[in-house]
């Protein structure tokens, strides 16, 4: 996933330069273990997935892919689309994201909401689309606009 980070405000950054550049000892706390870190990928990969949200992931990253049945501004823009580990990783994260939330199952909310940290390093806009402005965040917006509407209609 690609996911960008602002600049920290004065006081955090403030707070990071004192906490970082002194010689006081920091003591770390382990939030998980490695046994704990394994179970809870083992339950993220059991947690079941709807047929409706495969589907959409599937629709998203094939979309995303110039010639595979894309829609006009990804032939016209994108010179490589996501592979499969795009869809592998979106499956994930759905399921991840889902289970911090509290829910048993992920939804298309899901989807939707990781689209752009998963697709954005997993593709490339061609010369021309760049120098026209467009980006891919819009290309990705546009995408999983066109795939939710798909998604409800079926």
């Amino acid at each position: 996933m690609q996911i960008d980070i602002d600049y920290p405000t004065y006081e955090n950054e403030r707070d990071i330069i004192l906490a970082t550049t002194g010689t006081r000892n920091t003591s770390l706390e382990p939030v998980f273990n490695t046994e704990h870190l394994i179970e809870a990928q083992l339950l993220i990969r059991r947690m079941p997935v709807g047929e409706q949200v495969v589907d959409m992931i599937l629709d998203l990253v094939r979309s995303a892919r110039p010639g595979e049945g894309a829609n006009e501004l990804v032939n016209k823009a994108v010179v490589w689309g996501p592979g499969p580990r795009a869809a592998q990783a979106l499956m994930l994260l759905v399921r991840a994201r889902a289970l911090l939330e509290g829910r048993m199952a992920p939804s298309i909310s899901d989807v939707e909401a990781l689209a752009r940290p998963v697709l954005i390093h997993r593709m490339a806009l061609g010369f021309a689309a760049r120098a026209e402005g467009t980006s891919l965040e819009d290309v990705i917006a546009n995408l999983v606009a066109e795939a939710a509407s798909r998604s409800a209609a079926a």
